[in-house]
């Protein structure tokens, strides 16, 4: 297929069948196996036009009720999501916000649509660890509870944290190593003392 013309509907149906819901323009091209980027570009700028796609960023691609935390991955790329949208959605704090928060390589504030994001800046060390990350097909990274609630001890200092029950002790201490930091590994054994 790589240098053929593709047919409009070829692409709608690639991107379609794809278990992804947000795309760059290199993914596309990838997924279709088109080498002309400018080509490529035009067609699916066409398809925003009539409602098939949408364009959240420039560069970026989406199916219509696109995942918003895939989108948070392919904003700023490495990136996982992480601190307290992790932390609230595992019970380990209970106040309430909307936006998805990332670790990256950058600190940022996005507003897309309707929806809020967060980067905070962390070590590249850390960032590329990918122990307590789960990495889905669709391009979702997500920490684990215990990767965000590091992540925040580690860029935040100390914290109140509302619930520390869901947390896994052993699993917390074995991705403490990874932050190489004296001063969070006081803050954890000070909330989470090892027994």
């Amino acid at each position: 297929m790589s240098g053929s013309p593709i047919k409009n509907f070829d692409i709608i149906l690639a991107i379609y069948q794809d278990s992804r819901t947000v795309f760059r323009l290199r993914d596309i091209a990838v997924l279709i196996g088109e080498t002309r980027f400018q080509t490529l570009n035009l067609k699916l700028n066409y398809y925003v036009r009539t409602g098939k796609l949408l364009n959240p960023r420039k560069g970026i691609y989406a199916k219509p009720g696109y995942k918003h935390e895939e989108l948070a991955c392919i904003l700023y790329t490495p990136s996982y999501i992480s601190l307290e949208y992790v932390l609230q959605k595992s019970g380990v704090v209970f106040q309430y916000d909307s936006r998805i928060t990332s670790a990256s390589y950058l600190s940022r504030s996005v507003e897309v649509g309707n929806q809020g994001y967060f980067y905070r800046k962390i070590k590249n060390e850390i960032l590329v660890n990918t122990n307590g990350i789960i990495r889905n097909n669709n391009g979702i990274n997500t920490a684990t509870a215990e990767r965000a609630f590091l992540d925040v001890l580690y860029l935040d200092g100390d914290c109140h944290f509302d619930n520390l029950n869901p947390l896994k002790k052993e699993m917390v201490y074995k991705l403490l190593p990874i932050y190489q930091s004296k001063a969070l590994t006081q803050r954890v054994n000070k909330l989470l003392p090892n027994v």
